[in-house]
């Protein structure tokens, strides 16, 4: 936990190699699974780059759960443009699609306008408006 909080780990190549040098043993298989447990989680940072970061409670995990199966099941397309993705939903879902984002608290999200089924999402920069729709792709599988 220490080493992510104070270094920008970006895989768990580079983690492991961390911890090995700090003096701890392990594997790649090891060092996914304790990330699972530990609930560390990738985050997006300014420079459309990930890094591992302790996951926030700002939000209950049954309810962020729930959010994350709306979010996902919801889509019905996406795009982006320059810093603005656009997120299409199922009639009368776009709300729940808006609040699982907002739930995120990525630094880069400036804000989330919702209609009926249609989601704005205000990002920082055209990267990391490229770099969430790639998220929302491995999302939806």
């Amino acid at each position: 936990m220490e080493i992510i909080s104070k270094t920008n780990v970006e895989t768990q190549e580079q983690l492991l190699s961390l911890l090995q040098e700090a003096g701890f043993s392990g594997t790649q298989a090891t060092i996914s699974r304790d990330i699972k447990e530990l609930r560390i989680v990738k985050e997006l940072t300014a420079m459309g780059t990930y890094r591992y970061t302790t996951a926030a409670k700002e939000v209950p995990g049954t309810f962020s759960a729930r959010l994350n199966t709306i979010f996902r099941e919801s889509i019905t397309s996406f795009d982006y443009a320059q810093n603005l993705v656009v997120i299409h939903t199922l009639p009368g879902l776009a709300s729940a699609a808006a609040s699982a984002v907002d739930a995120m608290h990525l630094s880069v999200v400036l804000g989330t306008l919702a209609g009926d089924d249609t989601v704005m999402v205000i990002m920082r920069d055209s990267n990391s408006a490229a770099a969430f729709c790639g998220e929302i792709k491995g999302l939806m599988g």
